[in-house]
C-alpha cells in the first residue's frame, strides 16, 4: 500500500446497525474504498444516545474487522447525526465591507456568516453546517461566489443546519468512549446523499429520502445547493414491530415476513397464506399481514409528502425522489413511495468507486459511503488552502468561515 496514503473515515451510527467505511486518498487525490464493516447497535433510541456505553461499546466492537481490512487504526472519523431535532433554517445576513471599489475576500465571507448565524440560531443547538444559497452586492442579488468582486454592502442568503448541543455533545462523547474523535457531525440524509447523488441532479431538483430503523430523513436540493433538511421520527422497525404485535410473534419471525413476504405492489396474484418456519409451521393470512404493513408505510409516506409541502417542494422536483438506508431494500418500495408521493421514485446505490467497493453499493451503506467522501473532500480541500497559502498570503483568508473552523481540528 502506498505509504503516502491519507485514509478517512465515514462512521455511521444509526438505531439499529452501526456502519464504517474507510477509504484512501492517494498523492494523486484518487479516492478508493479498502475497509468496511458493520454491525448491531446498542444504546440508540430514534437516532439520539439514550446511554454512552451502548453505542460506544457497538462501535467498538463494529470497528475491529474494518480495521484489519483496510490496515489502519482509526481514530478520528466524520460521524452521521440523526433524530428529529436535526432541522434546517433559512437566515440572511448583511454587513457593510467599504467603498465601492472594495474587493470582498475570505474575513468578509467569514464576517457575513456569522451575522447570518448570531441570533438566529438558539444558543442550544450546535450549527452542523452553513450552506450559503446566493449573495447580493449592493443590491445585485444571484450572486454564487462573489470572492473577488467589487462592493460596499454585502447580503446573504444561507440554509443552516443545527442540531440539539446535547444530543451533538453526547454523540461525541459515545464515539470518544470507543476511542474515536468525531471530527464533524453530518445528518445521515445528506451523507446519503454525497454518494447517490449526480450534480445535475442537485442542479436540477431532487430529494434524497433516507429509510432509516427508527427516523426517516428527507433532504431537497436545487441549483447545486441543499435546501432542505427534516426528519420523521418513523423508520422500518415500526413497521417490524406491528407485525409483532398484530400477529402476536416475535420481532425476529416479523423481520422475516417483511422482508421475505411484502412487496411494495401490494397487488400479487401470490398464495393468499403464508407460511414461515423450516416446516411452515406458522401460517398467516397475506391480505392480513399486507393491511398492517401499508398501514405503517402510508403513515411514513404521509409525513414526507408533510415534509415536502413544508418545504414548499411537493411535486416540484424534476429528477424525483432518491430512496436509500436499510428500509429501501424492501423489495418493490419505489412503486408504493411513486404512488404515495406522486413523483418518479429510484433506489439510491453508491456506484463508481474504486477499491473493495462491490459489497458496499448497497443504499444502507450509502451514509457511511458519503460520510467518507465528505471526509476526503474536505481534507484535499485543506490540502490545496495550505498548499497555496504558501504561496500567496491572502490565500489564507480565502478559505470559508465553517470549512476554516473544521480545519482547526485537524
Amino acid at each position: 500500500m502506498d505509504n503516502n496514503n491519507h485514509f478517512v473515515t465515514g462512521l455511521d451510527v444509526g438505531t439499529e446497525n452501526v456502519r464504517a467505511v474507510i477509504a484512501s486518498i492517494n498523492s494523486e487525490g484518487k479516492i478508493a474504498i479498502v475497509g468496511y464493516n458493520e454491525g448491531k447497535s446498542a444504546g440508540m433510541r430514534k437516532g439520539i444516545p439514550a446511554n454512552l456505553a451502548g453505542p460506544a461499546g457497538a462501535i467498538d466492537k463494529m470497528l475491529g474487522d474494518a480495521e484489519r481490512m483496510g490496515g489502519y487504526d482509526v481514530r478520528s472519523a466524520y460521524v452521521s447525526i440523526n433524530g428529529s431535532t436535526v432541522i434546517s433554517t433559512h437566515t440572511e445576513g448583511m454587513i457593510a465591507v467599504g467603498n465601492a471599489e472594495h474587493e470582498i475576500n475570505g474575513e468578509d465571507l467569514n464576517r457575513v456568516e456569522d451575522v447570518a448565524v448570531s441570533g438566529r440560531i438558539p444558543a442550544n443547538r450546535d450549527v452542523l453546517d452553513v450552506i450559503p444559497l446566493e449573495y447580493a452586492l449592493d443590491g445585485q442579488a444571484g450572486i454564487k461566489d462573489p470572492l473577488g468582486m467589487a462592493g460596499a454592502r454585502l447580503e446573504m442568503r444561507a440554509n443552516v443546519i443545527s442540531a440539539l448541543t446535547p444530543n451533538c455533545e453526547n454523540l461525541k462523547r459515545a464515539t470518544m468512549n470507543a476511542d474515536v474523535e468525531a471530527l464533524r457531525l453530518i445528518p445521515s440524509v445528506v451523507a446519503a446523499a454525497k454518494a447517490v447523488l449526480t450534480d445535475r441532479q442537485k442542479e436540477n431538483g431532487v430529494a434524497v429520502i433516507d429509510l432509516g430503523a427508527a427516523t426517516t430523513s428527507v433532504a431537497i436540493y436545487e441549483e447545486g445547493d441543499l435546501q432542505y433538511v427534516g426528519v420523521v421520527p418513523i423508520g422500518s422497525n415500526n413497521i417490524t414491530n406491528d407485525l409483532a404485535i398484530v400477529l402476536a410473534i416475535a420481532p425476529d419471525l416479523a423481520e422475516e415476513i417483511k422482508t421475505r413476504f411484502i412487496t411494495g405492489s401490494f397487488h400479487t396474484d401470490k398464495s393468499p397464506a403464508i407460511k414461515v418456519g423450516k416446516h411452515g409451521e406458522r401460517t398467516f393470512e397475506r391480505k392480513e399481514v399486507e393491511d398492517v404493513v401499508m398501514a405503517r408505510l402510508e403513515e411514513i409516506f404521509d409525513e414526507i409528502r408533510k415534509k415536502l409541502k413544508a418545504a414548499h417542494y411537493d411535486q416540484r422536483l424534476p429528477e424525483g425522489i432518491i430512496l436509500t438506508g436499510g428500509g429501501a431494500k424492501m423489495r418493490d418500495i419505489e412503486i408504493f413511495a411513486k404512488k404515495c408521493l406522486e413523483a418518479a421514485v429510484t433506489i439510491g446505490v453508491p456506484q463508481d468507486l474504486d477499491g473493495v467497493s462491490k459489497a458496499v453499493e448497497k443504499p444502507e451503506f450509502a451514509t457511511a459511503i458519503g460520510l467518507a467522501l465528505i471526509a476526503a473532500e474536505d481534507s484535499q480541500y485543506q490540502a490545496s488552502t495550505i498548499k497555496k497559502s504558501k504561496k500567496s498570503k491572502s490565500a489564507k483568508s480565502n478559505s470559508g468561515g465553517f470549512l476554516k473552523k473544521l480545519f482547526s481540528k485537524f
